[in-house]
């Protein structure tokens, strides 16, 4: 590709270029770069939300298909500002330009586009939007003439091999929040719904996931798959779990179940023999091959906690309405954990999911209660003198500047939930309350 238009246009840009400046001389060369024509660019792409406009919007065109006739379908939209504006990550007006792109990705008109971007021609960063969930596919990166060429290759690499899957791990720091049941039962519906999934127990420690299915612990095909680089997937580390109901349909998700070596393994012998980039690595070809990975991750911040985050797109939070414990230690994983794992990848991911109150029924003064719990917790990140940060995003997602929603997706109390165990089949497969509980949950985090 030749770079040259692209850096002259970034030498003759102004420092201070409004958004029109830059839309005309850094923008066409972006997008040609990226593969696309003038005939695949929309300009002022109506969303279908309202009269919201995204600045751009692009798609391939097909054979009978023009883009810029059929404005449909399109692939990756283009949010743009100028360089007078400050779009440094965790800066106000780039908290804002994410939150901007994010409504116009999951708007109506949009549902089919997978990719994002914001730029200034100082900065720019890409999305990745799978389902109802955008997250970064790179951190908010300082364009320079000198490394131009390198992020806008890296870039057309990312949106022309899209990965399938959307890689979660299920955690919170405190244990008796329900992961593994949350693990095993989102499992079920999203395969009720066609969606291809795998669930992994990274919890080798207590092995409920496994157990929770009626399966033995491998010996040691887990520790071979992360130890043993270079060789071949084990034919025995993959189980397809299958359950058919009465009217004879056929579900099924499939499992990589925990491993006795790994149960016998000390902390720092771990951490000599497995990286804990390796899990994230080693789900690499997977990735083609499945919608979703779940991770079932077990309630510590050490080795396998560690792991299934650093390998996550996203974290998803369970809690309890009437555990402080679980709050704070959800706000512990959002403020800590994740931006540890964020500094090391150096990708923008993974990023945490709002919290959900998961098993418990509430009452209306539980609810109050809960609600001035999370306020002293909201308020007191937004007072912390180290890290300041405003949690309520992750607390009340449907929230917004002008008002409070104080809303927060739960799921109830209900017995055959949690004595479907005893059954080793999945309690969305064997109840209808439960389905409708987990399909909600679904719903709510990852289907658009």
């Amino acid at each position: 590709m030749d770079f040259s238009k692209i850096k002259e246009a970034l030498s003759i840009l102004p420092n201070l270029a409004s958004e029109p400046i830059v839309s005309s001389l850094f923008i066409p060369e972006l997008l040609r770069l990226l593969g696309f024509s003038s005939l695949e660019i929309v300009p002022e792409f109506a969303t279908g939300n309202g009269g919201n406009t995204v600045d751009y919007a692009v798609r391939k065109n097909g054979q009978d298909d023009i883009f810029i006739e059929t404005k449909s379908n399109p692939y990756l939209l283009l949010e743009i500002k100028g360089r007078n504006i400050n779009l440094s990550q965790n800066s106000a007006r780039y908290k804002a330009t994410v939150s901007q792109l994010k409504h116009y990705l999951l708007a109506p008109k949009c549902r089919s586009a997978q990719w994002g971007i914001i730029t200034n021609a100082n900065h720019i960063q890409l999305f990745r939007k799978h389902g109802k969930v955008v997250h970064p596919e790179s951190p908010c990166l300082e364009i320079t003439p000198d490394n131009i060429d390198k992020i806008v290759s890296k870039i057309k690499q990312k949106i022309e091999n899209p990965q399938k899957a959307l890689t979660v791990a299920v955690y919170n720091n405190k244990g008796g929040v329900g992961k593994t049941t949350t693990t095993v039962n989102l499992a079920a519906t999203l395969a009720l719904l066609g969606k291809r999934t795998l669930i992994i127990d990274f919890d080798p420690n207590q092995q409920d996931l496994t157990n929770s299915l009626g399966l033995k612990p491998k010996e040691d095909s887990l520790y071979i798959w992360l130890v043993n680089k270079n060789s071949p997937i084990s034919n025995g580390l993959i189980k397809q779990c299958k359950f058919s109901s009465k009217s004879g349909v056929l579900w099924q998700f499939d499992i990589i179940s925990s491993d006795e070596k790994l149960q016998n393994l000390e902390e720092e012998n771990l951490r000599q023999m497995i990286s804990p980039v390796r899990l994230r690595q080693a789900l690499e070809p997977f990735k083609l091959q499945y919608d979703y990975i779940l991770i079932d991750s077990p309630p510590n911040w050490r080795f396998f906690s560690q792991s299934a985050v650093c390998a996550a797109d996203v974290v998803l939070i369970p809690t309890k309405h009437n555990s402080i414990f679980s709050l704070e230690n959800a706000v512990t994983v959002i403020k800590n954990f994740v931006p540890e794992i964020q500094k090391q990848r150096k990708d923008g991911g993974p990023v945490a999911l709002p919290i959900f109150f998961n098993g418990e029924s509430i009452t209306e003064a539980q609810k109050i209660n809960a609600e001035r719990a999370i306020n002293e917790i909201l308020e007191k990140s937004r007072k912390d003198k180290v890290n300041p940060m405003d949690l309520t995003p992750y607390f009340y997602p449907r929230s917004s500047p002008a008002k409070i929603d104080r809303h927060i997706f739960g799921i109830p109390s209900y017995a055959h939930i949690a004595g479907a165990a005893f059954n080793r089949v999945p309690a969305a497969y064997k109840h209808r309350t439960a389905c409708e509980h987990y399909m909600a949950l679904a719903k709510e985090y990852f289907l658009q």
